[in-house]
């Protein structure tokens, strides 16, 4: 199948964009790395009137520190952030996640903060800014990634505002992360997902902050505050993942049983508590 057809806009900055989405409204798609969007409109699951082509906008592919966190621009490809000396040396969780997100090729053309605005509930990206306690930055204020994501493929963002950049928190002494998935095949979708930040001082918990995801309808954080003030062994890695294995009610999919995905992510729950634990310390 083919697109429907669509007025082409080449922005020539965010402000362009914002315009033209602020005059458009819900017609209008933005088109950053297109790895969702263009499988999306050649099955004509959505239908734009107006597509609005990010990629010659200037200021919005760059990776930089600011305020103690690395921002990363609308238009900086996966691949390239994958690359990057500073998301390896300051953001290792998102080092880690970048990999597993699809195949080289896509990782290629894709951008970082699109996989973000697409949210899709089973991807790494949101997954882990989302464990850090990242902001998506847009064009007009700033927002908590937890506050981000309301449910499958749909955010806070209104009809006129564009994503333009994501802020990841630094690592800090003291600090661990980790992410697993399941998936069937590399690049698949994941069946369930679980993300770790742990901040450790004088060998025990200070701070702890866990997501999952693809068992929920967005990433997710849950409560695991029973690590604060202890030292996490073996022990209590597998407590608390049976304690978020409980409260969590994944739907079935054609890979798994909601009581199979529950097991999943019980065990993926302790393997990232136990890797952001020795990271940390």
């Amino acid at each position: 199948m083919k697109p429907v057809p669509f007025t082409y806009v080449r922005a020539e900055s965010a402000e362009h964009a914002v315009e033209t989405l602020r005059t458009h409204g819900d017609e209008a798609k933005i088109l950053a790395g297109g790895q969702s969007l263009l499988p999306a409109l050649n099955m004509r699951l959505v239908r734009p009137g107006v597509l609005v082509d990010l990629n010659f906008a200037g200021g919005l592919d760059g990776v930089t520190e600011e305020n103690g966190s690395l921002r990363i621009g609308a238009l900086v490809r996966q691949s390239a952030a994958q690359r990057s000396e500073l998301v390896r040396a300051g953001c290792p969780l998102l080092a880690e996640s970048l990999p597993l997100v699809g195949h080289v090729v896509t990782r290629n053309r894709g951008t970082v903060c699109g996989s973000i605005a697409h949210a899709d509930s089973a991807a790494e990206l949101p997954l882990a800014l989302v464990a850090l306690g990242g902001e998506v930055v847009t064009s007009r204020r700033t927002v908590p990634a937890a506050e981000f994501f309301v449910t499958h493929f749909t955010t806070t963002l209104e009809p006129d505002e564009l994503v333009v950049a994501t802020s990841w928190p630094r690592l800090k002494p003291g600090r661990g992360g980790a992410l697993e998935e399941f998936a069937v095949r590399h690049g698949d979708f994941a069946l369930a997902s679980a993300a770790c930040l742990l901040q450790v001082e004088d060998g025990h918990v200070t701070e702890a902050r866990l997501a999952v995801g693809s068992v929920t309808d967005r990433p997710e954080l849950v409560d695991v505050s029973p690590l604060v003030g202890q030292a996490v062994d073996a022990e209590a890695a597998r407590s608390i993942a049976a304690v978020v294995a409980t409260s969590i009610d994944p739907p079935p999919n054609l890979h798994g049983s909601p009581e199979y995905r529950r097991r999943l992510t019980e065990v993926l729950v302790e393997r990232v508590v136990a890797r952001a634990w020795a990271a940390a310390t």
